[in-house]
């Protein structure tokens, strides 16, 4: 059987592309989830495909970054896939793990989306200094009353108590008093 996997990382992005593209090969079930690929973590839908797919089955995206962007969650991926005899495929790449090949290329490809990954990463750290620096980016607007916390430590609550009242952290409670 063959099993796919769509993913793209934010709600704007549209599925549909991917979606025709896996049942053109010939998937009969798809997994489908918007959701970042830099972590397997909270990927609730690649869980449930990977925990699907058995024996003879062949997994399928359309290109690997769709699984993952992490070299390491990567082949971890692939060899949970093997250790249950599940080949790995992607539609729009030479990428068949039936052949030493097609896992040559993936490991290949693998580096490349994690080295893109980053590199994004980097220029939007970069975009945010240069922000910063022209006075544009000032970061997040605060969320906590300041004055609201250390009128109710005037009055003698204890930091434990303020925290559950205005429904924030402790350590929220210990920064705006400058402890």
């Amino acid at each position: 059987m063959k099993v796919g996997y769509a993913r793209v990382s934010s709600v704007g992005q549209n599925l549909e592309s991917q979606l025709v593209a896996l049942k053109e090969y010939g998937c009969e079930k798809i997994f489908q989830e918007k959701v970042s690929g830099t972590s397997t973590k909270g990927r609730e839908q690649l869980t449930q495909c990977l925990e699907f797919v058995r024996e003879s089955d062949e997994f399928v995206v359309t290109r690997i970054d769709r699984c993952s962007r992490s070299v390491l969650d990567l082949q971890l991926i692939v060899r949970e896939l093997e250790g249950k005899g599940v080949t790995f495929a992607a539609t729009e790449q030479s990428i068949d793990t039936k052949t030493p090949e097609g896992k040559c290329f993936l490991d290949m490809l693998g580096v490349f989306a994690e080295f893109e990954t980053r590199l994004r990463h980097e220029r939007q750290m970069e975009g945010i200094k240069k922000a910063k620096e022209r006075g544009v980016y000032k970061g997040r607007k605060q969320t906590v009353d300041v004055a609201k916390i250390r009128e109710l430590a005037s009055e003698g609550l204890m930091k434990t108590e303020i925290a559950k009242r205005l429904c924030v952290g402790r350590a929220t409670v210990y920064r705006a008093l400058g402890e």
